[in-house]
């Protein structure tokens, strides 16, 4: 028999998303003392380079992904996506809709 989960549903569903995140290439830190201090993530790939900061569950968190390139465009956006919201938000958004590549 499984155990009730202390957090809630929602808290393990973004400690599973942050633990995909981790799978799909992004590397965390802690920014602030202490166990539930802020985490900044980030995950270079050939195209992207995708930053991920978590400042607390509900609120206070963001994400973007800015395009690599050596080639300046003048007036062509380097960064391509932003997101900003809770946790649950932004870590969906890094793990599903922004693809490696």
């Amino acid at each position: 028999m499984a155990m009730p989960n202390p957090d809630g549903a929602e808290v393990a569903a973004a400690k599973q998303l942050l633990d995909a995140a981790k799978r799909e290439g992004f590397a965390f830190q802690r920014v602030a003392p202490g166990e539930d201090g802020p985490l900044f993530g980030v995950r270079e790939t050939l195209t992207y380079r995708d930053t991920c900061y978590l400042g607390g569950f509900s609120a206070g968190c963001s994400a973007t992904r800015t395009r690599k390139s050596s080639l300046v465009i003048p007036s062509g956006p380097l960064v391509t996506a932003r997101v900003d919201g809770d946790a649950l938000t932004v870590l969906h958004t890094v793990v599903t809709d922004w693809r490696t590549g």
